[in-house]
């Protein structure tokens, strides 16, 4: 019997805010532990939460960037549980009102993957256990992320493999980053996913017990975690067993899931509304002037560079993988009307670099106005292509301009005809079995003789006159 996976993620998103959801307390990642709390976040009696602003704005954004229905009022509610790192004793969370709803993203193939909801919620702290003297076999507490603001994006059971999931949590990161509402971070926790996978006969329409698997915190453990979860689940169903509904946990140094608990459904939490905090209520306009404030998308930016710029699909895939680097690309193309020059030195000489030195492309000390200076002088013709990469290592460590660079270390191009029919008879005269091979016919020693007269002047000549002139004095 064949079997199909259902999978559908449950995506938890840390906003962009400097302090938490209910407080002031900020958000900064790397503080001291339980240096960053107070009354509201260790959740002391008596404390009230008062509710973010720009924690409901930044989820707004998202909720219209994946065409979700913001809801004009949304409930929070007390998920209730027991967990030392959660000093309540419940999490302040939305359940039956969220505040989004619907919506979807398309991936790679056309697969639609839908939306069941956006909600707003805090973080809960962090258990330690690691980094502490093999004898202490304790478990510490940092308060420092409770309270921090969350998006739990919920999706429908609408992905059918490993790879889907891992290519939608992909997608789906970069349109959070794209926005600004996320930084993406996964190694500090800032973007965090757990999946529910089921498995069932191909054909079959109902559903099967699925499982959820926890501490998936990069792309490539989902979709190692869901590929062994799906093998493991239909060799149970194979040797007659049956699959248990429970919460596991990927161990990436195994490479295997292992039960965590069994899996809770939502009655285990008595979900009831959160009586210290008002419902909360999105006006039209509010959600108009956040919309306002919404960058062009990944997708339609794409679009618009192979259709306004004429580049190829994988320049404009590759130049819009941020904004950052398709705000740089456009104000270079811009200085100089030759996009794809623009689009081949972003893509080659400045991305190599600034992966070679760990640099994002916010902090690329090269501005987009001294790049097109020097695209501008390889389309004059003042200087090659060649010497026009040295010519950037030059700038991107000095500051200085092409053209500063070029006119002090005399780097222009020789474009004299009487030069360059010096150099040429120098490398004949230099290179006669070349040359006597050349003349017998055999035309791919031809681009010898050029490589040479390119290394004699320093690969400062023309290239097309140098070309021109060694035929003209090959062939006398």
């Amino acid at each position: 019997m064949q079997y199909e996976p259902v999978i559908g993620l449950e995506i938890h998103a840390q906003l962009n805010t400097r302090t938490k959801i209910f407080c002031g307390c900020s958000t900064a990642f790397g503080a001291p532990p339980n240096t960053q709390v107070c009354p509201v976040c260790l959740g002391l009696p008596g404390a009230l939460p008062v509710l973010n602003r720009q924690a409901v704005d930044y989820a707004v954004k998202a909720a219209l960037a994946f065409g979700c229905d913001v809801q004009p009022l949304s409930i929070f509610a007390r998920k209730n549980y027991f967990y030392p790192d959660l000093p309540k004793g419940y999490q302040i969370s939305q359940y039956e009102r969220p505040l989004a709803t619907g919506g979807g993203l398309e991936i790679a193939g056309g697969t639609r993957v839908g939306l069941t909801r956006i909600h707003l919620e805090e973080d809960a702290g962090k258990s330690l256990h690691e980094g502490f003297a093999d004898s202490d076999r304790r478990t510490y507490i940092d308060y420092n992320r409770s309270g921090v603001p969350l998006i739990e994006i919920v999706t429908e059971p609408d992905l059918r493999s490993a790879a889907e999931a891992a290519g939608f949590f992909a997608h789906l990161r970069d349109i959070l980053v794209w926005l600004g509402v996320n930084d993406g971070n996964m190694e500090e926790g800032s973007l965090r996913c757990d999946a529910n996978v089921s498995v069932r006969p191909t054909g079959q329409h109902a559903f099967g017990t699925k499982t959820e698997v926890k501490n998936l915190n990069s792309f490539r453990h989902v979709q190692k975690a869901l590929e062994h979860e799906i093998e493991r689940q239909i060799d149970l169903l194979k040797c007659g067993g049956r699959v248990v509904q429970e919460t596991r946990l990927w161990d990436s140094s195994s490479g295997r899931t292992h039960s965590m608990r069994t899996k809770e459904e939502a009655h285990d939490y008595r979900y009831f509304p959160e009586p210290d905090l008002p419902p909360l209520v999105v006006e039209a306009a509010r959600i108009e002037a956040v919309r306002a404030t919404m960058p062009e998308l990944p997708e339609a930016r794409r679009r618009r560079f192979v259709a306004a710029y004429g580049l190829p699909e994988y320049d404009a895939g590759v130049l819009t993988q941020s904004a950052a680097l398709a705000d740089y690309f456009e104000r270079a193309a811009a200085e100089t009307g030759n996009p794809k020059a623009v689009s081949n030195w972003v893509m080659g000489e400045l991305l190599r670099t600034l992966n070679e030195r760990g640099t994002p492309v916010e902090a690329v000390p090269l501005s987009p106005r001294a790049l097109a200076g020097l695209v501008r002088l390889v389309d004059q013709g003042t200087i090659s292509s060649s010497i026009a990469k040295e010519v950037f290592a030059k700038m991107y460590d000095s500051g200085r301009s092409a053209e500063e660079i070029v006119a002090a270390e005399g780097l222009a191009q020789i474009g004299d005809e009487s030069a360059l029919a010096a150099i040429a008879k120098e490398v004949i005269a230099a290179h006669a079995d070349a040359v006597a091979q050349y003349r017998a016919g055999k035309q791919a020693t031809f681009g010898f003789l050029v490589g040479q007269m390119m290394k004699r002047s320093g690969g400062k000549a023309n290239p097309k006159l140098a070309n021109q002139i060694l035929k003209r004095v090959l062939d006398r």
